[in-house]
């Protein structure tokens, strides 16, 4: 008998660690890391996120050849931390192993958000004045490979976040994720804006026609308030988790004390 208590002692930090990383978080409604629906989606995404890569280079135009290539546009920096997301999510899948599935996880966390804030403010302006977005000289994308840049990343990394990730990567989660959050928000938005100011350094000209029509303060709002809605997004995104897959621990809680008063 002591024996065996001595030994499930000194194994017990490890099988715990092990037990720790490989549990499914008990509100994560599907199972992932795996080769089921995780590892279809992720392939899925991946051939879409190929595509939109193959259809830049195919299809070579003024911006292909100026400084930053289409790196200029945030519409590609986000479908690059998608794919690099779905690379993570698909490598987890087929090694089973969970640090890639909590490096994918922290990935999400900005993947999501950003694509989300893509399609919502590229569709409006899209079809209310399409030469807010689109250069002049610069064709329109047919509907299937706009669907592909602009559409299927958010729909993606949504029905990941949603149905293939804990509510937040580590756990508990983190009590400072909205701080963290608007943070992380207004930092990206503002490095995006520097980034294209270099660019317009380089090349005389913005990848998006908006930023020509407006001041310096006026883009300096743009990408405070871009900031912004990137923070609101990634809110509304854990409520929509909390509707779809419930509450953890002091939040379920704290909302049942309040349904009670």
């Amino acid at each position: 008998m002591s024996s065996s208590s001595s030994s499930s002692s000194s194994s017990t930090p490890a099988s715990q660690l092990a037990a720790k990383l490989g549990r499914r978080h008990p509100l994560q409604r599907l199972e992932s890391p795996g080769w089921g629906f995780s590892g279809t989606l992720h392939v899925v995404g991946l051939l879409i996120f190929y595509r939109d890569f193959r259809y830049l280079t195919l299809n070579p135009n003024i911006i292909s050849s100026s400084y930053g290539w289409h790196f200029q546009y945030l519409t590609i920096l986000g479908l690059t931390i998608s794919t690099l997301t779905f690379l993570l999510g698909l490598l987890g899948d087929l090694l089973t192993s969970p640090p890639l599935f909590l490096l994918k996880n922290y990935l999400l966390l900005l993947a999501t958000p950003i694509s989300l804030l893509i399609s919502l403010l590229y569709w409006p302006l899209r079809l209310l004045s399409p030469s807010l977005v689109v250069p002049p000289h610069l064709p329109m994308l047919p509907l299937t490979d706009d669907l592909g840049f602009h559409f299927f990343p958010a729909v993606f990394l949504t029905l990941d976040a949603l149905l293939l990730s804990p509510p937040w990567p580590t756990r508990p989660a983190n009590p400072h994720a909205p701080a963290l959050t608007l943070g992380v928000s207004m930092g990206l938005a503002f490095a995006y804006w520097f980034w294209i100011e270099r660019c317009y350094q380089h090349n005389g000209f913005y990848p998006y026609p908006i930023f020509g029509l407006l001041s310096t303060g006026q883009r300096v709002g743009l990408f405070a308030l871009s900031g912004g809605m990137m923070w609101a997004v990634g809110a509304g995104l854990r409520r929509a988790y909390a509707a779809v897959n419930g509450l953890e621990g002091e939040e379920a809680e704290g909302a049942m004390g309040r349904r009670v008063e």
